[in-house]
């Protein structure tokens, strides 16, 4: 009986030192972006692209998170904070495509097809990152998505070096927020263990700068 009382405390207490570590990482990562998230209007200009981050979509119409993301970013493009938009999403599915759907509502709202690049293979915040960095060439990005989110994509970002702002869109209440909350929780510890390690991302390839033609990356 004594020996299962103390293997109950002994792992009561790595519980407890666990959720502290988990906690604390999530501290950290919030508090060490913070500074670099950004109101549209001081945002300022000189980007080498804006980054919009991909979410769910309904078969061709944009999820509402998704949408504001979007109307968010097409505002800064019109605020001349850069004359690039990348869209990364997930496009690894057949019959499921946020990318060019999120090309789609930004050409229809005035913006040049030749300015959006879409990256098919933004399957995760980091991946997103990464993928800027290495196939898009981009250096200085303006990062659009909603505020909980927001600090993570920065801090990957920086984390791969990548002088990265962000813009956070959220003009209304989303269901299942509370549930996105706990699980942002979670993402921020698993991201800032791979800002240490920084594993590739699932495809790389050949370099699309994003100085150049966002033509070159439709697949239609």
């Amino acid at each position: 009986m004594r020996i299962i009382k103390k293997l109950i405390a002994a792992l009561l207490c790595i519980g407890i030192v666990c959720g502290i570590a988990v906690l604390g990482i999530d501290l950290y990562v919030r508090k060490s972006t913070e500074k670099y998230v950004l109101n549209p209007e001081n945002a300022g200009s000189g980007y080498d692209c804006i980054l919009v981050l991909g979410c769910g979509v309904h078969g061709e119409t944009p999820s509402h998170m998704l949408e504001d993301r979007l109307l968010q970013g097409i505002e800064l493009y019109e605020f001349g904070a850069s004359e690039k938009m990348i869209m990364s999403g997930d496009h690894g599915r057949e019959g499921y495509d946020e990318v060019n759907v999120m090309k789609d509502f930004a050409t229809e709202r005035g913006v040049p097809s030749e300015n959006i690049f879409m990256d098919h293979a933004g399957f995760s915040t980091y991946e997103s990152m990464y993928r800027a960095r290495d196939i898009f060439k981009a250096e200085k990005i303006l990062i659009v998505t909603q505020d909980y989110h927001l600090y993570r994509a920065i801090y990957d970002a920086r984390a791969l070096g990548l002088e990265a702002y962000g813009v956070a869109s959220n003009p209304r209440s989303y269901v299942g927020q509370l549930y996105r909350d706990i699980r942002e929780i979670l993402a921020r510890n698993k991201d800032f263990v791979y800002g240490i390690f920084k594993p590739e991302p699932t495809y790389l390839g050949e370099a699309i700068p994003v100085w150049g033609n966002g033509n070159a990356t439709n697949d239609k």
